[in-house]
């Protein structure tokens, strides 16, 4: 009986800092809330409002890798020039999340954060309609960075509220399962591309661009008075420590100083080379396809691209199913060996055997970053908001690979195939990670999804008497 009176006693404080959220100005991140013990049932509702956002941002980047190739034309800029999108979306991502992103999850808390993310997210959309006015290449930049600084400041607090809502064993799971959503966005974006924004429209045509930024403007301003308004709980680093510390007997958790944490700073410079790699090879795809497959329209590069997303979004969903019955850092190595085989093939392949090999790059890329995430966030503690801070930072990595990989193709007299060496480099430096968790880090890995009990529903004491007796007593009894 004293075992299921704690247990009692957090899930009421839990449903407590659900419900007395809203009222919080400021956030001390000193003071245990009880969200850090949030069960299964509580979390839906917050982890599905959240979930939308990552769809939202999947939306973003699927249109971006579009618009990189749409530019090319219209614009009349090179490839090394039209990289210059992905370097202002994800430069965004270098400057918000080490300053004011983390600041604001960390002083005012994760609600105010998804509000000031959107309507950053809305007013860089709202730009883009003068940017179309004067075709300006470089007000398209400008205002990609000011929607990349939005979305970078969703990411900051999206991704370690997704990971901390809820039990610690399913973190993996919740965060790979709610990114699929975001899979979903990349695949939705360039098949309304292909089929909608730019079908019957002139190559030199920008107001398809400047209609669809339009109406997402409108949508994330209306979802930032949801959110308002919506139950989402406060999980502060004092909930976080208090957690660690409850897993400590199972875990061998060791609270330490931020400069301490080797496995989170090897985390983020994994998470560095893979998006920096991954946007790479999403951003110029379509030029890959015409290389190997002469002829290809941009319209077919755009269907096909939407085909490898689609690839993208149904490795998430496998591997979200795959988690509940495989360890986490398996799965990463895994995912992540295909990604460096595939990546390898498709530069030495030509025709339907090089796009098949990047359709298998794009399947197997699809759990890799939400594993990276989590898995580098495993027992921080006090420090799991700084640390997520440091992850999502590395998705500025976006802004280093793409340009770079778009000056070697120039170079290369357009040859984009034997260009995409330089994300093969990121990928092997990405797959080390894993391979460093296997060797030094699974025992207290595993820990984690296989003994923790922290926000894990257990029955009464009334109920466990039932289930303890005879059928024929409960009968009796009933």
């Amino acid at each position: 009986m004293s075992v299921s009176e704690p247990r009692r006693a957090s899930a009421a404080s839990a449903a407590e800092a659900i419900a007395t959220d809203r009222k919080r100005k400021v956030v001390n991140d000193h003071e245990v809330t009880g969200a850090g013990e949030i069960t299964l049932r509580q979390s839906i509702l917050p982890v599905s409002l959240v979930t939308v956002l990552f769809f939202m941002w999947g939306f973003a980047y699927g249109l971006l890798d579009v618009l990189n190739a749409h530019f090319q034309v219209a614009l009349n800029i090179s490839q090394g020039m039209s990289g210059g999108l992905q370097a202002a979306y994800f430069g965004a991502y270098f400057i918000g999340p080490l300053t004011y992103s983390g600041w604001i999850v960390r002083r005012f808390g994760y609600r105010w954060a998804f509000i000031t993310g959107l309507c950053l997210y809305g007013v860089g959309a709202l730009m883009f309609w003068p940017s179309g006015l004067k075709r300006s290449f470089g007000g398209f930049c400008g205002s990609m960075f000011i929607v990349g600084s939005g979305l970078s400041t969703l990411e900051t607090a999206a991704n370690p509220f997704i990971a901390t809502c809820g039990p610690p064993r399913y973190s993996e799971i919740r965060l790979t399962l709610a990114q699929s959503f975001q899979a979903v966005g990349t695949v939705v974006a360039p098949v309304l591309a292909s089929y909608v924004i730019f079908k019957n429209v002139d190559d030199t045509s920008l107001t398809s661009v400047q209609w669809v930024y339009l109406g997402i403007a409108i949508f994330v301003f209306l979802l930032a008075v949801v959110f308002f308004f919506a139950p989402i709980p406060e999980v502060t680093d004092a909930d976080m420590a208090n957690q660690a510390e409850l897993s400590a007997a199972d875990t061998d958790f060791e609270d330490k100083p931020l400069g301490k944490q080797y496995t989170l700073f090897y985390g983020v410079i994994a998470q560095f080379c893979y998006v920096g790699a991954q946007v790479a090879y999403a951003g110029y795809f379509i030029n890959f396809v015409s290389w190997v497959r002469p002829g290809t329209t941009h319209a077919t590069g755009a269907n096909l691209l939407a085909g490898a997303q689609g690839c993208f979004a149904i490795g998430r969903f496998m591997a979200s199913g795959l988690l509940k019955f495989t360890k986490p850092r398996l799965v990463l190595m895994g995912f992540i060996s295909g990604v460096v085989l595939f990546a390898s093939l498709a530069m030495g392949l030509q025709g339907n055997g090089a796009v098949a090999s990047i359709f298998l790059v794009l399947f197997f890329e699809s759990c890799i970053f939400p594993l990276i995430f989590t898995l580098s966030l495993r027992g921080l503690g006090r420090h799991s908001k700084r640390g997520a801070s440091f992850i999502v930072a590395a998705v500025s990595g976006g802004a280093l690979f793409p340009p770079v990989l778009g000056a070697v193709a120039d170079a290369l007299g357009g040859n984009t195939q034997h260009a995409f060496f330089i994300p093969l480099i990121g990928f092997v430096i990405a797959w080390t990670f894993p391979l460093y968790l296997n060797l030094f880090k699974r025992k207290s890995l595993d820990a984690w999804t296989d003994k923790v009990k922290v926000g894990i529903e257990t029955k009464s004491d009334e109920e466990k008497d039932i289930s303890e007796k005879e059928p024929a007593e409960f009968i009796e009894k009933v």
